[in-house]
Order: structure tokens, then C-alpha cells, then sequence
């Protein structure tokens, strides 16, 4: 199965890939919602980051000594997803461990994704199961990017609006995508952070630990994209200079620092799965129309 399967429920439509269990398309009426994939700029639209988040130190997970390549936001994106069933408006599909899974991931796990429509929002819960005999390590992240600007107006009359006030301090990043020690300032003011051109001059913003639960890209007429966070304690935003899209993403964890070099369990904000358990982790894609 290859074709992206497609959701409605009253004017809104979806599309959910197999390959990465990625929502391909996202639109309510005429307004289409997720970023459209344009290879001039950036080629995905809203991937499923599993089973790290950004950058590992030397390009590879390190378990029991040994060490194993790990690409930049784990393998799951370029996996096919089995399908575990559907309706009109939802789809669930299920990722397991196989021989190419464990060259890089040497574990027994189980990646279900839930996509569920509604008519103004779009609902995706990611669960992880570990069905074997040893702790799972792992991290898991939702990188969605929508259209900026994706209601008219100047792309710096948008603004990123959250649900309580934030650390205006975040991280730099090294060229190959590590933490540095050390941060630098956002202008966030309380909770609202203006959104200009050269803020994605140094890569991603990365914030870690955030106060409340929610993200609103708001558009200059009132209009507003909202990214709803349920055990995802990580927010980032991205985009390309120059580039016509925004990504508010969901982590449950992030790069490697600069110089870490410890087991893939000892990252800084890895989950541990004890054999047996389950973890689910929720983002909610929420529109609402301005004046």
C-alpha cells in the first residue's frame, strides 16, 4: 500500500502517507493547511520522528558499546507503516522492528500512529510499545509546517502565540545539529513571539522544557493554526531562510550536546520503556478562522 489514504469529515479532508505515517495533506473548505512539499524549499510536510530527535553525537546511537548508525531524526519517516484499520475519518498504522530497523535500533518495539479528522482539527496520537526482554530507550517528535503566510498578509505580521510565557533562552546549534552550552535570546515578550525573517538565521529554535501545552501561529486578520501538546515537554520552530513555510514541532527529546558521548539511555531527555509497557503521546492540529 503506497496511496495515501484520505480522511473527511464534514468540509475538512486529510491525507496520511503509509511511508513515515505522514499527514501529506491537511485542508478545511478551499484552505489548505499543511505545507504543500515543495522540493525548492523543503520536501516533507509533517513527519513522525522516531526513535531520536534531532542530531546524535557522531552520527550513531551507542548501545551496549557498540555503535550504531542513527540518521538525524531516526529512520521511522522513511518506513513503511503497515495498516492496522480505518474509518471515514481515522486511520491507525503500526511501524514494528524488522532487519532493517535494527541496524540502527537494536531493539523489539512497536510505533502505532492514530490520525483522527474532525471537522476544524486534525488529531494524531503516536504510541510506543516495548514487546521485548530490555529496556527501550527512545525519543519521539511531530514536525508539521504549515504555509507562512497561510492567510494573507506580510509573512512578519505572523506571530507564534503561547499558552503561558516561555524562556526567552535557547540554544545554539553546531553545524552538524548538536546542542552548544550556552544560549541565546528570543524576543519573546511574555508569551508572544514576533516572527521575522532572520530568527532562522542560526537553525532551529529549539525550547526546551516549556511552560503550558499549546502553540498558536496567528495571522494578522486573526486567523489561527493552533499545535496542542499532550507528554511532549519540547517545542522547536524551524524554517529554511527565505523559505515560505513554518514548522511548530512536538519533541519528548532533542539533540545530543556538544561532546556527549554516553549510551543511546543516557541521552539528555530519553524515555526508558521497561519491557512490557507503553507510552502515548498526543498532538492536536487545531484551525480557527480570523475576521
Amino acid at each position: 500500500m503506497t496511496d495515501p489514504i484520505r480522511l473527511a469529515a464534514g468540509a475538512a479532508a486529510a491525507e496520511i502517507s503509509p511511508l513515515g505515517a505522514e499527514p501529506m495533506a491537511w485542508r478545511i473548505g478551499e484552505r489548505q493547511l499543511l505545507w504543500s512539499g515543495d522540493p525548492a524549499h523543503w520536501n516533507r510536510r509533517a513527519p513522525i520522528l522516531f526513535p531520536v530527535v534531532g542530531a546524535s553525537a557522531g552520527g550513531v546511537a551507542r548501545v551496549g558499546r557498540r555503535a550504531f548508525p542513527m540518521p538525524r531524526h531516526g529512520f521511522a519517516r522513511d518506513c513503511s507503516f503497515a495498516l492496522v484499520d480505518r474509518d471515514a475519518a481515522r486511520v491507525r498504522l503500526r511501524l514494528t522492528d524488522g532487519e532493517a530497523t535494527r541496524a540502527h535500533y537494536p531493539f523489539a518495539f512497536a510505533l502505532e500512529v492514530e490520525a483522527a479528522l474532525s471537522p476544524s482539527a486534525l488529531a494524531l496520537a503516536f504510541t510506543v510499545t516495548n514487546p521485548g526482554g530490555v529496556d527501550l530507550p527512545y525519543a519521539l517528535g511531530f514536525h508539521p509546517a504549515f504555509p507562512w503566510p497561510f492567510a494573507g498578509g506580510s509573512a512578519e505580521d505572523y506571530r507564534v502565540v503561547f499558552d503561558a510565557d516561555q524562556n526567552p533562552g535557547v540554544p545554539d546549534l553546531t553545524p552538524d545539529g548538536l546542542l552548544r552550552e550556552g544560549s541565546r535570546r528570543l524576543p519573546l515578550g511574555g508569551a508572544v513571539l514576533p516572527l521575522t525573517g532572520d530568527l532562522f538565521a542560526r537553525d532551529a529554535l529549539v525550547m526546551r522544557d516549556v511552560q503550558g501545552r499549546s502553540m498558536r501561529f496567528t495571522a494578522p486578520d486573526g486567523a489561527a493554526l493552533a499545535v496542542e501538546a499532550e507528554d511532549f515537554p519540547h517545542f522547536a520552530l524551524w524554517t529554511k531562510p527565505g523559505a515560505p513555510f513554518l514548522s511548530l514541532e512536538t519533541w519528548t527529546g532533542h539533540a545530543d550536546p556538544e561532546g556527549f558521548s554516553g549510551e543511546m539511555a543516557e541521552k539528555p531527555s530519553i524515555r526508558i520503556l521497561p519491557p512490557g509497557g507503553h507510552a502515548t503521546h498526543r498532538t492536536t492540529l487545531r484551525f480557527g478562522a480570523g475576521t
